[in-house]
C-alpha cells in the first residue's frame, strides 16, 4: 500500500504538539507503514486506507492521518528514549538533559496507547456513521465493531 496517508512531516506536526525537537529524521516512512498496517488497517480496511491514499475521501483523510500519526508516534516513541549506536543502547544524560524516569516513560506510553484508541475509535464512528458513502469499508471486519478494550476490560461484542 502507497503510504500517502501522511508524510513524516505531517507526524511530528500531529503527534509531537508538545513542541519538543523532534528531527525530521527521527520518523521514516517505513515507522508509519508499520503503524499503519498495526493500527489503522484492522480498523478501517486496507481498501479505505489505499482509497485515502490515492486521494479519495478527503473528509475521511482527517481521521485516518491523525489515527496513524498517533499510532506512529506510539510505535517509535520507545526508541526515541533511547540512542542507538556503535556504543550499544544508551540513554541521554548529561548537563543539559538527563533522561526520564521510568514512570515518566510509563506513563507517557500509557497516555499515547489512550490518544490512539481515542483517535480509532473517531474513526470507526465517522465510518460506521458514513458506511453507505464509503464502499470500501465493511464494518463487519472493523476490529472496534467486534471487541474493544474500554475500561480496562477486554469486551467482546
Amino acid at each position: 500500500m502507497d503510504n500517502a496517508i501522511i508524510t513524516p512531516a505531517e507526524v511530528l506536526r500531529l503527534a509531537f504538539p508538545d513542541g519538543g525537537y523532534v528531527s525530521s529524521d527521527a520518523v521514516g516512512e517505513t515507522d508509519i507503514a508499520a503503524a499503519v498496517e498495526r493500527w489503522v488497517v484492522p480498523v478501517a480496511g486496507r481498501g479505505v486506507c489505499a482509497a485515502v491514499a490515492a486521494g479519495s475521501y478527503p473528509d475521511l483523510k482527517e481521521l485516518v492521518a491523525a489515527a496513524a500519526a498517533a499510532a506512529t508516534r506510539l510505535e517509535i516513541q520507545p526508541r526515541l528514549n533511547v540512542c542507538t549506536g556503535q556504543g550499544g543502547l544508551t540513554q541521554v544524560s548529561n548537563v543539559y538533559a538527563e533522561a526520564a524516569a521510568e514512570s515518566a516513560r510509563i506513563e507517557l506510553m500509557r497516555s499515547l496507547r489512550f490518544e490512539v484508541r481515542v483517535s480509532l475509535r473517531r474513526l470507526t464512528e465517522y465510518l460506521n456513521e458514513n458506511a453507505a458513502s464509503v464502499p470500501e469499508y465493511d464494518p463487519r471486519r472493523n476490529v472496534l465493531n467486534r471487541c474493544s478494550t474500554d475500561g480496562g476490560f477486554v469486551q467482546i461484542l
